[in-house]
C-alpha cells in the first residue's frame, strides 16, 4: 500500500513518522513542491511559492517560512529583506502529496508589491481587472 492511500485509510488521529512522510513526497523534476500560504486566521490566502526539501526543513524546525526562489535559485527567507515575515502556525500536505498548505501569520503585506496578497489580479468578463491597489 502506498504511504497517501495508507494516510488517507487511517483514522482520526493516526499518522506516520515525519521523515517518512516528507521523503515520500513527489516533488517536481527541479525538487519543487508548490506551497501555498494563508492566514491562519482569517483564511486569505495570500500567495503561492515553490520549497524544496532544504526550505520545508528550514520552515518547519524555526518556524519561520522559508520558499525556494526560482529565479534567484536561492533560499528565501520570507520578509528576510521587506520584513514581511511570516510565522509558521501549521503545515499540511494535500491528499497525494504533491502541494503544502501554510498557514500562517503574516506580519506586513504578503505581496512584494506592498498589497495584502498576490492574488489583486480578477479574471472577469473576458478581462484580467485590478482588485486591489498598492499603497
Amino acid at each position: 500500500m502506498s504511504l497517501w492511500l495508507e494516510l488517507e485509510q487511517a483514522g482520526l488521529g493516526e499518522g506516520l513518522p515525519l521523515t517518512t512522510v516528507l521523503d515520500a513526497i513527489p516533488w517536481n523534476a527541479d525538487g519543487l513542491i508548490g506551497a501555498i500560504a494563508q492566514r491562519h486566521d482569517t483564511g486569505e490566502v495570500l500567495m503561492l511559492a515553490w520549497m524544496n526539501r532544504a526550505a520545508l526543513d528550514e520552515t518547519l524546525a524555526t518556524g519561520q517560512v522559508c520558499y525556494w526562489s526560482r529565479s534567484r535559485q536561492q533560499l528565501w527567507r520570507k520578509g528576510e529583506t521587506s520584513g514581511n515575515h511570516q510565522r509558521l502556525v501549521e503545515a499540511r500536505l494535500d491528499c497525494d502529496g504533491d502541494a503544502i498548505l501554510l498557514l500562517v501569520e503574516q506580519q506586513g503585506p504578503a505581496c512584494h508589491t506592498g498589497r495584502p496578497n498576490c492574488f489583486y489580479n480578477a479574471i472577469r468578463n473576458e478581462r484580467v481587472t485590478v482588485i486591489s491597489v498598492a499603497p
